[in-house]
Order: C-alpha cells, then structure tokens, then sequence
C-alpha cells in the first residue's frame, strides 16, 4: 500500500546519528501520537559475539551523506505505510557490550502496520544507509561490516 510521500517530512519525528549514547525513552516519545493505534520498537544492542567468535571492541562509523540517506529510507517508510511519527537514531564511535547502537521506531494506525513499518525501517537502514560496524574478536582477528 502506497500513502501520499508528501506528509513523509511531517511524520519523521526524530532523526539522528550520534557519538553519545541513546534513550529508547526519546525515541518512543518522539513517536508519541493520538491517532496511533500501535507503536513498534527495535532496540539494537551490541553484543559479545559474532559469527561464533567472542567480540572485544566495536566501533560504528559513518559517510557524511549519512542523515541525507538515513532520511531517505524513513521517507521511503512513511510512504509505503500509514505510519502517524516515525524515529530513528544510530549510534558511532566506540561502543561497549549491551550499549545500544540503534533504536528505531514507528507508530501508525494499528499494530500490524507498526510492526511492518518498524520492522522495513532497520532493515533498510542496516541495507542502505552508509554507517559501517568494526569489529574486533578476542582472538584478535577483525572484520569491516557495512552497507556498502
């Protein structure tokens, strides 16, 4: 289902991407909206391993293009769905294990359609948006994974 692309700027609450840590708290606030039904969350958390190998460090980098393209895949939502606020904030630098690294959120009408918006919402984020993840495993080996 398409819906008018013009209210997509109007819905887009919050957007960012950050060096300080993030609060599910904003992001659910800012997606807050009286004619919304259902809200859908994704919490994305750093965790201690990957590919079955135990992770030491992590750090998150960006493009600068990042906001214009993270801007972009939001607007692509909002139109696709009847979405009332949508959110989205990731995170780069250095981050520690349990930090949240991204927190993306939609609110629309009823609830399958704020699971579908959130849900397409991280994945073309993680698909399309120029923000690329370092790893480095305990057993010294590191890996380069990203968007592009």
């Amino acid at each position: 289902m398409t819906h008018d692309s013009a209210e997509a700027p109007d819905v887009i609450r919050l957007i960012g991407v950050r060096e300080t840590p993030l609060s599910v708290d904003e992001v659910f606030g800012a997606v807050g909206d009286p004619a919304a039904g259902g809200t859908a969350l994704f919490v994305g958390t750093v965790r201690d391993y990957d590919h079955a190998r135990a992770v030491s460090a992590l750090a998150y980098s960006a493009h600068p293009t990042v906001e214009r393209e993270l801007r972009a895949v939001m607007e692509k939502v909002a139109a696709d769905f009847p979405v009332r606020a949508i959110a989205a904030l990731h995170r780069v630098g250095d981050l520690q294990i349990g930090d949240l690294a991204v927190v993306v959120a939609a609110s629309c009408p009823h609830r399958a359609e704020a699971f579908d918006a959130c849900r397409r919402l991280i994945d073309d984020l993680k698909a399309q948006v120029p923000i690329w993840k370092h790893q480095t495993f305990a057993d010294g080996g590191d890996e380069w994974v990203g968007a592009c």
